[in-house]
Parts: structure tokens; sequence; C-alpha cells
């Protein structure tokens, strides 16, 4: 009977392998299959926007000759200088621009929902792999400062008993537990680009634990889904980006981020602690939690008895002093303890060079996982098929009784997982559309701070460690995600709905 067993759980572990690299392998084949369909029954007049176009450039959709377009438009042609800029747009489609050039008139009409195939490839590496490696570059060499001084031992020291509940599998005083500390703290105050380098080097940490190098460990999962829940105390850029869209009191969805992302990491928390058999009822585990939820109520309480103008200035600079301090807190404490590394034979500047060295390293070895994400999630975008897909799941809810004010607000809570970049755009275009201060505006806001970017951070991370299996990690942050959709939306009902 064993043997039988151990076969069949051996079949699973070898289907899991699978599971992400197949999920991107359909993400592009099928959108690939929509693209081809699509140009061959007239849907798409030319595949160049989804390979060279860029976001929000108009699309062409049609090319005439001049003598086939109504005579009001090639009145308006030939009138416009030099007959090759834009010169009408049709009164029924404001999107829709004829311009005539090279003897032939080009229709356009809609824009690109995300860049093409190539520029997403430059992209990649100019907007996103170079700004990382640079913060790796510098918050690695902190690190190594922090290793080489002895505060991260103490650091570890001091969280051990709370750590050891969590993640059972971590030996006590070990190094990942100040790395994952730095990390879930950089991500509380809203400090994204410190928060992943901290991140990537507790996955390196708990790599060394793991005996099986290619599949992720109990530990490793649980830190990813924790990560992934992103507990936020200050939505910094959130609050900035409703000021921009002319909000009557940006910070008004403060709380409401705060209430949602910590329902997500409450979620994350049980969900994969009651799969590797984790004891909820310990005392210390416990006392930690309700610690933790004190502090923020307390925090809350106290944010909400500032007006507008001590709310802004709260958000915008606790999160910054506090970066200030930890970057202050690391180069002090490796002076005072300088005679380490005289110990060693090296000094503070050197120590901090070789860890942004490091930083370098990992950043270079995690492009191509980052390119190969991004590069499907564009084919997904430019293909129609997300949309197609986001206006039926839309439907489907109309169809239950769910309110146009939250069906609208859909997209966003739906490409957050693929794209942090797409789910923005239609976040902004949402407040732009429906009002920064309308229930939809507030309601995107909510997604957007309380859920992460699924595949994004589950390529760099598991990439970072070359970690093929991730065993059951996203179908639980999948699964986490939809709850804090589900918890925005109820949580959004109770603060904006009189």
């Amino acid at each position: 009977m064993k043997p039988v067993r151990f076969q069949f759980l051996l079949h699973l572990q070898k289907k899991a392998i699978m599971v992400l690299s197949r999920f991107w392998l359909v993400i592009f084949i099928s959108s690939i299959f929509f693209i081809v369909v699509s140009l061959f029954t007239g849907n798409n007049y030319s595949t160049d926007f989804i390979l060279n176009g860029k976001k929000d450039d108009p699309i062409l959709v049609s090319e005439k000759h001049l003598n086939e377009l109504p005579k009001f438009i090639i009145d308006s042609i030939e009138k416009a200088p030099d007959m090759t800029m834009k010169v009408n747009r049709d009164t029924t489609n404001i999107d829709t621009t004829y311009i005539y050039k090279n003897k032939t008139v080009k229709l356009y009409s809609g824009v690109q929902k995300a860049d093409g195939l190539l520029p997403t490839c430059k992209n990649t590496l100019f907007d996103i792999s170079l700004p990382l490696i640079a913060y790796l570059a510098f918050f690695c060499g902190l690190m190594e400062l922090l290793i080489i001084s002895g505060a991260s031992e103490k650091l570890a020291k001091l969280l051990s008993p709370l750590f050891a509940q969590v993640f059972p599998s971590i030996p006590k005083n070990h190094e990942s537990i100040s790395y994952m500390t730095l990390n879930f703290a950089a991500n509380f105050l809203g400090l994204d680009s410190a928060a992943t380098p901290f991140g990537l080097k507790a996955m390196e940490s708990l790599q060394t634990l793991n005996p099986e190098k290619d599949k992720a460990s109990d530990a490793q999962i649980m830190f990813m889904c924790l990560h992934a829940a992103g507990l936020t105390l200050i939505p910094t850029s959130i609050i900035g980006y409703r000021a921009a869209a002319g909000a009557t009191n940006p910070a008004d969805v403060m709380l409401p981020c705060i209430i949602t992302s910590f329902i997500g990491t409450i979620a994350a928390l049980l969900i994969v602690g009651i799969r590797q058999k984790i004891n909820f009822l310990s005392a210390g585990l416990l006392a930690a939690l309700m610690g933790v939820t004190g502090a923020i109520v307390g925090l809350m309480f106290y944010i909400d008895t500032l007006d507008i103008i001590e709310k802004n200035s709260f958000t915008g600079n606790l999160s910054g002093l506090m970066l200030i301090a930890i970057i202050g807190f690391t180069l002090i404490y490796s002076f005072i303890n300088e005679k380490k590394f005289s110990a060693i034979d090296t000094t503070i500047f050197d120590t901090f060079v070789n860890g942004a060295k490091n930083g370098i390293n990992t950043g270079v070895k995690l492009f191509p996982y980052v390119l190969a994400m991004l590069v499907a999630i564009s084919f997904f975008r430019n293909s129609g098929l997300f949309e197609i897909v986001s206006n039926w799941i839309a439907f489907g809810f109309s169809q239950v009784g769910v309110s146009k004010e939250i069906t609208d607000g859909l997209p966003v809570a739906m490409l957050r997982p693929f794209s942090s970049g797409g789910s923005r755009g239609f976040m902004l275009d949402a407040m732009n559309s429906a009002g920064a201060d309308s229930f939809t505006g507030r309601l995107v806001c909510i997604f957007q701070c309380s859920a992460e970017t699924t595949f994004y951070v589950i390529a760099v991370y598991f990439g970072s460690v070359n970690i093929k299996n991730t065993r059951y990690t996203l179908a639980t942050m999948l699964l986490v995600d939809f709850i804090c959709v589900l918890a925005a939306i109820a949580v959004a009902g109770w603060f904006f709905i009189r």
C-alpha cells in the first residue's frame, strides 16, 4: 500500500514542477493563437502594434485610398497642411483618427493597452532590470554591513522565538530571520525599492537550509505568501496618485488599504500554516498576532485624528524617515563595531562594495526570468484576450447582482497579479472616468494597494535561487489575491457607502 501511495505522491510532485511553466506557455500560446485568428478574421488589421507598438499609442485598424472615404473627410484631408497630419476625428468615435500619408489614408482607433514585444524587452532591461540592479547593489551593500557588524545576528536572536512558531524548519538565530524581518518592515512602510533586495537575500539564505535545491521549501513558501500579501501601513504611492487625480482627501483610502492588506496577510498565514501544520494556539504566536493587530489599530486611530494636511505630512515622511533610520543605524553600528571588519582584514567601505557586487550579480541573474514573464503578459494584453476574459467576468458578476461600480473596478483586480504597471493604468483610468472620489475610484486604489504582482514576484524570487518546483505557492498566492479582492469590496463598501 505504501509504495503505491509513494508513487502517487511522486507523480503529483512531478506535476507540480510544471505548473508555472505550463501557465506561462498557456498565456503565450493562447495569446498567439488569438492574434492569428483576429488577423485572418479582420478584427486586427496588423500585427505591428503587438510587436513594435508602445502603450497608449493609437492602433492602426484600416488603410484606404483617398477616394474610398466620405467626401467630408476627403475635404478635411485636402485642406490639411502637407496632407500628412491628423485631420479629423469621427464624431461617433472620439478615438478614431484619419491620417493621409504616402497616397493612402490610415485609420487609427483605440489605444494600445501595453507595450509590444520589442519595447517590452527594451523596457524590461532599462526601466525595470537596471533600476532593480541599482537598488540591489545599494541595499545588498548595506546588508553585508549588517552581517559583518553582527547586527543581523542580534536581530535574529531577538525574533527567533516568534519565527520558530511560523517557520519551524529555520534554526534558532539563523540569518534569514533578520532578512525576512527587514523585508516585511520595508513592505509595511511602502519601501518597495528596499523590500526586494531584503527579500532576495532572505530567499538566498533560506535556500542554504533547503535540502532539495530545485524545490521550494516550506519556509520559502511561507515567506513568499506572507510577502505577497503585502501588509502595508503607508500607501504613499496610492495617496500620490489620488492627489494627482484631484481627490478631495487623497488619504481617505489609507485605512481601507491597511485593513485589506492585513486581512490578506492573516489569510496567507492561515492557509499556508494549516497546510504546514503550524501550531496557531502557541502563546508566543498569539501574543505576537495580538500585538501587531493592536499596534495597527492604535496607529489607525491616531491617523484618523489628523486633518488632511497632517495626514499627508505624516504618511509622506514616516516611510522616508524609517528608511533613513535603517541606513543610519547600519552605518553607525558598523562604525562602532569596526574591529570586526579589521579582524577579517577588510574595511567598512570595502565590505559595502563587495555586498554591492553581489547585488549586481543577483540582478543580472534575474533578468531572463523577469523578461520571460513580462513578454508573455505583453502578448496577453495586446492580443485582446485579456479584455475578453475581463469583460465576461464582469458580465458574470453583473448577472448575480454585483453593482456596476464594482464591476468597473474589476480589471484592476484581475490585472494586478500579472502586471503592476498595467493595473496601475486601469486604476488611473478608472479615477479619471468615474472620478477619484467615486466608489469605483476609491475601490481600484484599494485593489492596487492590497495585492501583489504574483507572477512577477514568483519569477524574481524563485528565479534568484533557481527553484523550478514552486509546489503550492502559485495557487496559494492567487487564492490570497482573491481574498484581498473580496475584502477590498467589503471594506470599501463599509467605508464609502453610506
